[in-house]
């Protein structure tokens, strides 16, 4: 049976699952306006995502064929994945930042042995072993890359600006790291129930109540520029604890209270992360050989491939980070790069 829960105001959530991964599902919010329903993200592409898409917005009492338009927090497959289909359904405009829907457009035309050479060669950079390698190797012949064919949003959300919801007033806010183009929303509407604060945050991966996103690296096949996403989140993080809404509504686990309290223990914890990684850099380490020492939700021996690729994009961010600040910096001379704390 699909979940839903009703957060008054003409906000309700449903709980899309995602397929075979630990977070179970994604929270998808249906926000009424005097045009009819638009969703807050869709869920996974997937036959049973899309049954308790429709089963749930059948509780509230509508269809998918009403919805009028869709926002996208991020690009990434859980949070976008049933766009198309949903706009298939019913004609509604899907909107996302630029920076995400460059993302998007990028993934549609760029062959897929462009992005297979490309992850390959910055594994071997980051000094991966040969065997982790060697399947990226392998699929360059492949057509197409699994799950690098999203569909491209037609509107822009553009930060600072309020959003084509008639009767509502949601407020995009760019708070780029978990992706560049990641938007919170800000539904600037007293609170149902009466809580102190300013509106409501529709948070997207941006801020959760138990868990922190992964910070890795923008990945980009045509562009060099050396970004700093961890520093990115940081300052992002700030901006949305300075909003104090009344109540966040995130993406995955629950809603919850108290942004800025969670806010600073994030920053705490970014802060303690990166001082043990300069612990681990007393001695000089590639990114690979840094992920291989950095604490995880379980021991690097039983980390699965993908999830290891995904953990040493985390270990680049950091070290970007921490060269940046001038505490860490590349070991002259050594190939594949290693780092040294300073």
């Amino acid at each position: 049976m699909t979940e839903t829960f009703d957060h008054g105001g003409g906000v309700r959530s449903v709980q899309v699952p995602i397929p075979d991964n630990p977070l179970g599902h994604t929270l998808v919010y249906v926000v009424d306006t005097d045009r009819g329903p638009v969703l807050v993200d869709t869920g996974w592409d997937d036959p049973a995502s899309w049954g308790a898409l429709e089963a749930g917005l059948a509780v509230g009492g509508t269809a998918v064929g009403e919805v009028y338009g869709v926002v996208i927090t991020h690009h990434h497959p859980d949070h976008h994945g049933l766009s198309a289909r949903v706009r298939e359904a019913s004609g509604a405009w899907v909107a996302m930042h630029a920076a995400d829907a460059t993302i998007v457009r990028r993934t549609r035309e760029t062959p897929a042995r462009r992005w297979y050479t490309y992850m390959a060669d910055k594994l071997a950079a980051a000094g991966a072993p040969e065997e982790h390698i060697a399947p990226l190797r392998a699929a360059r012949g492949h057509r197409a890359v699994p799950g690098l064919s999203p569909a491209l949003p037609d509107r822009e959300i553009v930060p600072g600006d309020l959003l084509d919801l008639p009767g509502r007033r949601l407020r995009a806010i760019w708070t780029p790291g978990h992706t560049p183009g990641h938007v919170c929303l800000h539904l600037e509407e007293a609170h149902p129930a009466g809580l102190p604060g300013h509106g409501r945050l529709f948070s997207g991966d941006h801020l959760l109540p138990g868990i922190t996103p992964h910070i890795g690296l923008y990945e980009d096949p045509d562009d060099a520029t050396v970004t700093d996403p961890l520093g990115d989140y940081l300052d992002s993080l700030e901006r949305v604890g300075r909003l104090t809404p009344a109540e966040v509504l995130p993406a995955h686990q629950h809603a919850f209270t108290d942004a800025p309290g969670r806010v600073g223990e994030l920053l705490v914890h970014h802060e303690q992360r990166l001082a043990g990684l300069l612990a681990l850099l007393r001695e000089p380490l590639t990114p690979w050989q840094l992920a291989e020492r950095m604490e995880w939700n379980r021991p690097w021996a039983d980390i699965p491939y993908g999830s290891r690729t995904i953990a040493v994009s985390e270990a680049e961010s950091h070290l970007r980070r921490l060269v940046k600040q001038g505490r860490a910096e590349p070991v002259p001379g050594s190939e594949p790069p290693a780092y040294v704390a300073v």
